[in-house]
């Protein structure tokens, strides 16, 4: 199974992200994600202009709304030749499989494989009080995660987005082929943000995240090329 270390470009422009990718050789191939900010500034343009440079993309929309919307949403996403894409498991199961069925479908239209679905459990700035007192869903943070992923097993999801906290969890009760991808993932020497479940790469590979997400450290370091070879330095040594 791959274990990417997955660039979030969260820049406002098309010109930004490109002008930061360009920074990278031309031989090095990365995987990088489009969030919202970078997709509704840019639209498709930026998905082909990436992967026209070689480039995989992880387009993560989180979509959350009827079911009959989210499919016809992602068979529109399955025909743009992403290699992941992202849904909130909070929708339910009809939703998440009407997703599955639309991603599938739209990757069929172009002739492409099917990207990766990925169901969002709780987001890395949700804590504990936030999780009972906001969301009114009592227990804990991990309880609710690894609920959301059997949820999503369970409606032919591929893996998730999580902290790198509850991926023993997670694989403990689905399996470890069900892919946990997590963000909030920091050097040591980083600020955490407004992450609120944090690992380093190091001990993210030893929770047994299948991939990592990383933005800030990488985006706004002095020496971006150099602050990505490291991470995934520390990441594939971590991995052997």
């Amino acid at each position: 199974m791959s274990r990417p270390v997955i660039i979030a470009l969260d820049f406002p422009t098309a010109a930004q992200a490109l002008v930061f990718l360009d920074q990278f050789p031309a031989t090095t191939k990365l995987t990088v994600k489009i969030g919202m900010e970078l997709f509704y500034a840019a639209g498709p343009q930026i998905v082909q202009a990436i992967e026209a440079r070689g480039h995989a993309v992880f387009l993560d929309l989180k979509l959350h709304d009827i079911p009959n919307t989210v499919e016809s949403a992602m068979r529109v996403i399955g025909r743009l030749g992403v290699r992941y894409t992202t849904v909130h498991a909070a929708g339910g199961h009809v939703m998440l499989a009407a997703a599955k069925r639309g991603l599938v479908a739209g990757a069929a239209e172009q002739g492409l494989p099917a990207p990766k679905l990925l169901a969002i459990t709780q987001l890395t700035s949700t804590n504990q009080a936030m999780l009972n007192t906001d969301q009114q869903i009592p227990g804990t943070v991990q309880a609710s995660v690894v609920h959301y992923a059997e949820l999503a097993q369970a409606s032919d999801c591929d893996g998730v987005i999580c902290s790198a906290q509850e991926v023993g969890a997670i694989h403990a009760a689905v399996g470890t082929d069900f892919i946990a991808i997590t963000p909030g993932i920091r050097p040591a020497t980083a600020a955490a943000d407004d992450q609120q479940r944090v690992m380093t790469p190091t001990a993210a590979a030893k929770a047994g995240s299948n991939g990592l997400v990383v933005g800030r450290p990488i985006t706004q370091a002095e020496n971006a090329v150099r602050a990505y070879q490291q991470i995934l330095t520390e990441w594939s040594a971590a991995n052997d």
